[in-house]
């Protein structure tokens, strides 16, 4: 696949401008993806497009619902906004098209790092560039004469610091909720500590190890400082928790970090403490505990050719350029769309592709081993089992679900 290398913030400054589309449409449009500020953005922009419906679907479980819903004929949504991650299903599912012939009649002005392209296809196209990295209270750090953590050894450290202090009883915050969220934790820390997920060239699973029960260990470790419930907070609940001023530290995507403390009610402690920096590394590493990521849309595969235009002059005009000049739109990512120009709020993502961080996995087979993990992994975070048995649990479903699919032998 090409996909322009995030390395520098250069590389994720695009600086150009085109002018706008005409956004007439004549088929139905109908979206389904995530339900964070930007991507809410850029289905609002879609639907300002009029002479036929278009219709939005953002939610949490976007990804377990889009495959199904993409996959009838004709299909029930006509775009999915995905990441490098969940394309990989649709893929799959062969419920998406190719791109090359409407990025050429209505694709004006795109830049090249913005076309996903796939054995020679242009199969999405990306709007933004994510990554999770430290969001921390200034304050409550400067008040304990306390350096910002650059690892999560540090991390912890800081934390027992404030608990000892009394200024917070869990002062670590992290989307550990049972599932997706707490098995890409997992793919954060183990790739900090060096982990490999597959043996090169292959799909047999290699997270049994060293580095596997590394990652766990340090996940645990870091639960201690947090609220109770933590299996059950994603990025919703752990930002409500920092919002709420019960949180000094935790690893929060860019996307949701850049809004943090914008909605009203936060307290006025929060806001002027708030504060970003880049991700950590882990057990003596030079590479983050993170991974790079893209945000971008597709166009479904059982659809006419009609719905298929409509839907991506639909989608252009979600990610116009004439959009960047809104102050509060520029603050919600760090946009690979043309005008866009990086914002205070971009430091953190910025810095994780500055530090070598790498591109999530987009393997055929790692969505399985994805589900695996956020399945398996709970015992032993509630401290039902060791390491090695949830990591040998894991292996095990993987195996049989890439069997089923015909990964493994």
């Amino acid at each position: 696949m090409y996909l322009k290398t995030l390395t520098t913030a250069g590389a994720l400054a695009v600086l150009s401008a085109t002018t706008a589309l005409s956004c007439e449409i004549s088929a139905r449009v109908s979206i389904v993806g995530n339900e964070f500020p930007a991507i809410q953005t850029v289905g609002a922009g879609a639907q300002e497009c009029s002479g036929a419906e278009v219709s939005t679907n953002l939610t949490a479980d976007h990804q377990q619902i889009n495959v199904a819903g993409m996959s009838g004929n004709p299909a029930e949504y006509t775009s999915a906004i995905i990441a490098n991650s969940s394309i990989v299903a649709l893929m799959n599912a062969d419920v998406i098209r190719p791109l090359d012939d409407l990025v050429e009649a209505h694709g004006e002005g795109l830049n090249r790092n913005q076309l996903i392209t796939i054995n020679g296809q242009v199969m999405a196209v990306a709007f933004m560039a994510n990554a999770q990295h430290l969001v921390y209270r200034a304050d409550v750090l400067d008040q304990l004469g306390l350096d910002v953590p650059t690892t999560y050894e540090e991390m912890l450290a800081a934390a027992e610091a404030i608990r000892e202090a009394g200024l917070m009883e869990n002062p670590v915050g992290g989307a550990y909720a049972a599932g997706w969220n707490l098995a890409q934790e997992f793919n954060n820390m183990f790739i900090g500590y060096g982990g490999q997920f597959f043996e090169p060239g292959t799909a047999e699973p290699t997270v049994n190890s060293e580095a596997g029960v590394q990652a766990l260990e340090m996940m645990r470790a870091l639960s201690e400082y947090m609220n109770p419930d933590f299996l059950t907070h994603d990025s919703n609940a752990t930002n409500a928790e920092y919002r709420a001023g019960n949180v000094a530290l935790m690893n929060m995507w860019g996307s949701r970090a850049a809004t943090l403390v914008t909605v009203d009610g936060v307290p006025q402690e929060v806001v002027d403490g708030f504060a970003i920096a880049g991700p950590m590394t882990v057990g003596g590493g030079d590479i983050p505990a993170t991974t790079l990521w893209w945000d971008g849309w597709t166009v479904a595969s059982n659809i006419s050719d009609e719905e298929a235009e409509a839907t991506f002059i639909a989608m252009m005009n979600g990610i116009r350029p004439e959009m960047m000049e809104d102050e509060d739109i520029r603050t919600q990512a760090v946009w690979l769309i043309p005008g866009y120009e990086p914002t205070p709020a971009a430091v953190g993502v910025f810095a994780a592709a500055e530090m070598g961080s790498v591109p999530y996995p987009m393997l055929p087979y790692m969505g399985l081993m994805h589900t695996a993990l956020g399945a398996e992994l709970t015992d032993f975070m509630q401290g039902n089992e060791s390491a090695e048995q949830a990591l040998a649990d894991v292996e095990a479903a993987y195996r049989a679900a890439a069997r089923e699919q015909g990964y493994l032998q």
